[in-house]
């Protein structure tokens, strides 16, 4: 039974990485810019914040998600501004020195790691997809363990970081096609998307609150 559940929760952890979203556009980005290394641990910032929020979705805790639930639109905002700004910053990056700055500085990847579990930390909403999820593939009911969650969530973070190591291998194995103009067009594509997704999420409160 218990490789069911592991097996399951691999699964479950592929489904909640895979959409390329703001996080996926991050770590696409680093791994042309900087190295592979530095876009996998970047992920890893994501799959430590998704194994978190299934864990919470997985053991049911109630007070949590009504808190999250009533400050749905608080986290909302603050997820959306920290997507922006970090949307312009990788705009108005040059590429020539951020891969100068890299060959110096050997000690950025704990800063690759923090910056995106601060993003995606931002957006407790993540736990409600882990509800559906888990209740989809039927991971949660009355009679399952503690023993067999803590399998299921070793699956779900299994399953993100197989994802993550997938999505950059495949991208740095393009790497060596581009050349710094490119590269800069990179910058200029993925922090302009970046910038729209946090706009999009702006405004999404912004509908809330006032109409």
């Amino acid at each position: 039974m218990w490789l069911e559940y592991l097996i399951k929760g691999i699964l479950i952890g592929l489904f909640a990485s895979i959409p390329l979203g703001p996080i996926g556009v991050i770590c696409i980005q680093r791994t042309l810019n900087k190295s592979r290394l530095s876009g996998f641990i970047s992920g890893m910032g994501a799959a430590a914040s998704d194994t978190i929020f299934a864990a919470v979705a997985s053991f049911s805790l109630t007070i949590i998600i009504a808190f999250i639930e009533d400050k749905r639109e608080i986290f909302q905002f603050v997820g959306g501004v920290i997507v922006v700004l970090l949307g312009v910053k990788i705009f108005y990056t040059n590429p020539v020195k951020q891969l100068r700055r890299h060959k110096r500085k050997k000690n950025s990847l704990l800063e690759d790691f923090l910056s995106v579990l601060l993003i995606t930390s931002t957006n407790p909403l993540a736990i409600f997809l882990f509800i559906a999820l888990f209740a989809s593939f039927g991971v949660v009911s009355e009679e399952t363990t503690w023993d067999l969650s803590l399998i299921t969530l070793s699956g779900v973070t299994l399953g993100a970081v197989l994802w993550w190591y997938i999505l950059t291998s495949t991208v740095n194995h393009f790497r060596k096609q581009f050349r710094l103009k490119q590269l800069w067009w990179v910058n200029k594509i993925s922090g302009g998307v970046i910038i729209a997704l946090g706009a999009i999420a702006l405004i999404g409160v912004a509908k809330i609150l006032f109409f």
